[in-house]
């Protein structure tokens, strides 16, 4: 007779039962730990890993799978040589966007989580990939398609798949229920016996929402996400996590039994793959949303900087950078083992939710008005009271900086001195590739599509590109050149890791200026940002040492010449960016 797996229980694994009985009654709590035994047993035959710490040289690039095309040859082939020919030895990571087969949402309707879309490639090239850069995945896993083999057998009555959605009668209260969207709480599906099911589905019609209080639930998307990292993943980006776990009769957000089954991931996990890196994506208040860092050692490593993008940009409208000052000073970490995962645009628009309270509303409607008026759409979410306001904001990031038809010049260089405090932020940069290159609001493909969010996802042929970014004075290349030379002095400077100490000064209302030590305390960098089309004069606080070099322009300054004083006054041109080195001796 063979003998029954054992695994050792380590204080981790305790850990785990203890999470899993805090989420499940005993009798199903017990059928879940086993399952989730077998799954680290599984996997920590097939996966080798060891912890990884992030430095100063993480940097994540926000791609489609298909983002460059080439004909005969799966995209995600294309998109490796690209990253080859242009970022190898820049940018350290690359997040691709759901590659897998989906049914809508440009990918985050998954059909199946363990396939890659044939249309995009195999795992054969996500491995290759996942060999030069770290590779950052997405874990959609609050939802799934309703063309999913899982929602098909649930409707065919398969008694596996019974509880794996949440059918609720459509006369249930449910107004306590936070909505991110304007769409109905509960879609009608027909099952095979004629039978009207009313589903949970929180995003729309086709994203329908998995039900968490089944173990098997749980289990199945457990076994997927140890999958990803199988094949190379190293970063998990949680999709809409905020939303997870439903109780009828509450918000149905940022429920107790969200962060504890988001613990409960990360400690699996890391089980198996301690060098695995958890990314929570919540696209809600900035208090709220902090609250996914838990104490610090036991939920997300990273959490998305939501408000950064909207503070940035009134920032640029207003010429005045007060607000993203005081808000910047508030970014205190739980402990030094986490950071922030700072962005400006990505595959979603720039969220208005995350500002509230920290923008006013006449602040939140100049956005709103101006953005419109660059070419962008605005988004709705329901209110409680059945009104509707924007909660998302589509636009190219550079078109709502500024105006289509305003001067190339200055176009660029308001989004360079956006981009450049991304880099200068406290945490890990992520940059989306449409920022990249410059690119500008995609009203064909809104268009095409009828989705507002298609404004910022155009796909581009690889030959049309390198044209573009060969092509001496275009908007792609000037983008491209300026943005790739700011990562390659971020990536050297030890002053730069997310992890040193930071300090947001209050140096003038038109710049964003942050003082940042290394680890180490032996490197020093005061990163100015001036947010203005005006000649802005500083003088540099006295308890920071000169002299100061600029290691953008390689101009040292505010030191002794042969017939000048030292001073401690420096001019920023209009939209300048200064990044300034200095000794690390702090006067007294």
């Amino acid at each position: 007779m063979k003998a029954p797996k054992q695994l050792h229980i380590s204080d981790s694994q305790h850990t785990i039962n203890k999470r899993i009985n805090r989420l499940y009654p005993k009798d199903i709590a017990q059928r879940a730990v086993n399952d989730i035994i077998d799954l680290i047993f599984k996997y920590k035959q097939r996966i080798k890993s060891k912890e990884y710490h992030l430095s100063q040289k993480d940097i994540i690039l926000i791609t489609y799978g298909d983002q460059v095309s080439k004909y005969h040859e799966a995209s995600l082939e294309t998109l490796n040589n690209f990253m080859d020919e242009h970022l190898k030895g820049v940018i350290n990571s690359i997040h691709i966007l759901p590659f897998y087969p989906y049914s809508s949402d440009d990918g985050f309707s998954v059909v199946n989580y363990n396939a890659v879309d044939p249309h995009m490639g195999s795992w054969k090239e996500i491995e290759a990939i996942s060999k030069e850069y770290r590779l950052m995945v997405d874990g959609v896993i609050n939802h799934i398609s309703q063309f999913s083999d899982w929602f098909k057998a649930y409707l065919a009555g398969d008694p596996y798949f019974q509880d794996f959605f949440i059918d609720v009668d459509p006369a249930t209260d449910l107004s306590k229920v936070v909505r991110p969207r304007a769409s109905s709480l509960l879609s009608e599906f027909i099952d095979d016996e004629g039978k009207i099911r009313n589903i949970w589905t929180t995003f729309s019609k086709d994203q329908v929402d998995l039900n968490y209080k089944s173990h098997r639930v749980l289990r199945n998307v457990l076994d997927a996400l140890f999958y990803y990292i199988e094949k190379g993943a190293t970063l998990i980006r949680l999709d809409a996590i905020a939303f997870i776990w439903k109780e009828i009769g509450t918000e149905c957000v940022h429920l107790p039994q969200t962060h504890e089954l988001i613990q409960l991931m990360r400690e699996v996990l890391h089980e198996v793959a301690p060098e695995v890196i958890i990314i929570t994506e919540t696209n809600v208040p900035h208090h709220e949303n902090i609250s996914y860092f838990g104490s610090g050692d036991d939920e997300a490593q990273m959490v998305y900087n939501f408000a950064l993008p909207p503070l940035l940009l009134n920032s640029i409208l207003h010429s005045n950078t007060k607000k993203l000052t005081a808000w910047a000073k508030t970014l205190t970490l739980p402990s030094d083992k986490v950071c922030f995962f700072n962005f400006t645009a990505s595959h979603d628009g720039i969220g208005v939710r995350p500002v509230k309270g920290i923008l006013s509303d006449e602040e939140l409607n100049d956005i709103v008005e101006s953005v419109k008026a660059h070419g962008g759409l605005v988004s709705y979410r329901a209110e409680a009271d059945g009104t509707q306001t924007p909660y998302e904001l589509n636009c190219s990031y550079i078109d709502a900086l500024s105006h289509p038809d305003e001067d190339q010049y200055i176009r660029i260089k308001r989004m360079l001195v956006t981009q450049a405090a991304v880099l200068a932020m406290p945490g890990v940069p992520g940059i989306y590739f449409h920022s990249l290159v410059g690119s500008q609001n995609y009203h064909d493909g809104v268009k095409h599509s009828g989705i507002n969010r298609t404004i910022n996802r155009e796909k581009y042929n690889i030959d049309w590109l390198e044209n573009e970014l060969s092509t001496q004075g275009s908007l792609a290349k000037t983008m491209f050149d300026s943005y790739k030379r700011l990562i390659s002095i971020r990536i050297n400077e030890e002053a730069f890791n997310p992890f040193g100490e930071f300090e947001f000064l209050d140096l003038d209302d038109r710049i964003f200026a942050i003082d940042q030590f290394s680890c180490d305390k032996e490197s020093r960098i005061l990163a100015l940002h001036n947010f203005s089309n005006e000649e802005v004069e500083l003088t540099i606080p006295d308890n920071i040492s000169l002299p100061l070099c600029d290691i953008l322009s390689s101009n040292c300054m505010m030191q002794h010449g042969d017939d000048c004083e030292e001073t401690n006054k420096i001019k920023l041109e209009p939209y300048q960016v200064m990044w300034l080195k200095g000794e690390i001796e702090i006067k007294k």
